[in-house]
């Protein structure tokens, strides 16, 4: 009797072996792409060593406190951005027609956009940004305890799934309108940026909308707390620091939701 799901398996495994092949081809260029791509990641650290250099506090935060949120939300966005920061070229599948290949296949449509250009070059900067975090929390003078410990591996893994999720919700808008680039882009890069920071330093719409209404919060600022042992400034308990994998199950659902959604209102390109 034919296995369908080992199938399916078998056909997702076979995507990913020809994007691994066919990127690894050229090994010194390949070696060239993983040294560049990790710069991206290293700007966006070097910038909060660079602001301290004119300043002893950053909204009421140390340098070893504030290195703990970035190294947070670098970890987490490198990881996301490579394993679904590609569906970002979905405006581009949906101008050119190419969506309509994608669903023609008897295979999760998702599934093999985020395979079809899998940017394995990127690998570099997950490496990197779970390098800044490990030495982010061993300089931070952590008082550890095993929630804490059970933490420091939650908080980031939650932060995967919900920049993911940031990553499918945004590009779905490509379905409704395809020049809708941009817009994703500020939200997934900026959103990157915010969580780079205490929010404290943020204020009024802008940090209710970006913070609780979008769910930037609980990336890296509210589980830096508790694994600092820090009272919030801005006054909400403990507790929330835990509520990360919550909200990112929420945004994967909400991801989800439009995704499924956004793929019944697509109509063919015609071409």
């Amino acid at each position: 009797m034919a296995d369908p799901a080992g199938t399916t398996l078998r056909a997702y495994r076979a995507l990913l072996g020809a994007q691994a092949r066919s990127q690894t081809a050229y090994r010194v260029s390949f070696t060239v792409d993983l040294l560049g791509n990790v710069g991206a990641t290293v700007f966006d650290v070097l910038t909060v060593f660079v602001l301290f250099g004119v300043t002893r506090e950053l909204g009421g935060f140390t340098l070893r406190e504030t290195f703990v949120m970035v190294a947070l939300s670098a970890c987490s966005f490198a990881t996301a951005d490579l394993l679904v920061g590609n569906i970002e070229r979905l405006p581009g599948y949906v101008r050119t027609g190419l969506f309509d290949t994608v669903l023609l296949r008897p295979l999760g449509a998702l599934p093999q956009l985020l395979l079809m250009d899998l940017p394995l070059r990127k690998v570099s900067r997950v490496l990197f940004g779970l390098t800044v975090l490990v030495v982010a929390v061993g300089t931070a003078g952590i008082e550890w305890t095993p929630a804490r410990a059970v933490l420091v591996v939650l908080a980031p893994l939650a932060g995967v799934v919900f920049f993911g999720s940031i990553f499918v919700a945004t590009a779905t808008v490509s379905f409704y309108w395809v020049e809708s680039g941009q817009l994703a882009n500020s939200v997934t890069y900026g959103g990157r940026d915010f969580t780079s920071y205490p929010i404290t330093v943020f204020g009024g719409w802008f940090r209710a909308v970006f913070a609780y209404g979008l769910g930037f919060a609980f990336v890296s600022y509210h589980p830096a707390l508790v694994l600092l042992g820090r009272d919030d400034p801005l006054g909400l308990p403990a507790w929330v620091g835990w509520a990360s994998p919550g909200v990112a199950v929420v945004a994967a659902a909400i991801a989800a939701t439009a995704w499924r959604t956004g793929v019944r209102h697509y109509r063919s390109t015609g071409s």
